[in-house]
């Protein structure tokens, strides 16, 4: 038979533990080191409201990534290298390295594996001036082929 003082014991300590916790979860205590955190960045203002970005940002990267890869749609709105330009620490020009950076500083701090960069290069790119490519095409030969092709589809219909 169970032992009536054992027992007891076990019900007291089931009951100690869920207090302690709801003690905790309503304080809103902290748990190891965690408070806000805020990563300032170069711009006056994100894409979006703060909330809205550290609930979807990755939905948005995502999105971007899918239509400039099957797609072919290249913008700027939402995409990766405009948020490393914004977000990228005047210490070392990162998103990267060390927790005091943006990117790495918000997933450390979320527990979630941060994988852009395996492939993606951390830092903004510098300006810099392309080079100017002159092609030579013949004017007439391109109307000719312009009017062709107009003609063709006309002609199709």
């Amino acid at each position: 038979m169970n032992n009536p003082a054992t027992f007891n014991w076990k019900i007291a300590l089931k009951w100690l533990g869920a207090a302690f916790t709801a003690v905790m979860l309503l304080a809103g205590a902290p748990i190891s080191g965690a408070g806000e955190h805020k990563i300032d960045a170069k711009g006056d203002k994100c894409v979006s409201d703060t909330d809205f970005m550290r609930r979807n940002h990755m939905t948005l990267l995502k999105h971007q990534r899918d239509d400039t890869m099957r797609k072919g749609i290249r913008t700027t709105q939402n995409s990766l290298k405009g948020c490393i330009e914004c977000h990228a620490s005047p210490k070392n020009n990162s998103v990267i390295g060390t927790n005091e950076n943006f990117c790495q500083g918000c997933h450390s701090y979320a527990a979630v594996k941060l994988d852009c960069f395996e492939c993606h290069s951390s830092k903004p790119k510098a300006a810099s001036v392309a080079p100017h490519v002159v092609v030579q095409t013949r004017t007439n030969e391109a109307a000719q082929l312009q009017a062709s092709a107009a003609n063709t589809v006309e002609g199709s219909k």
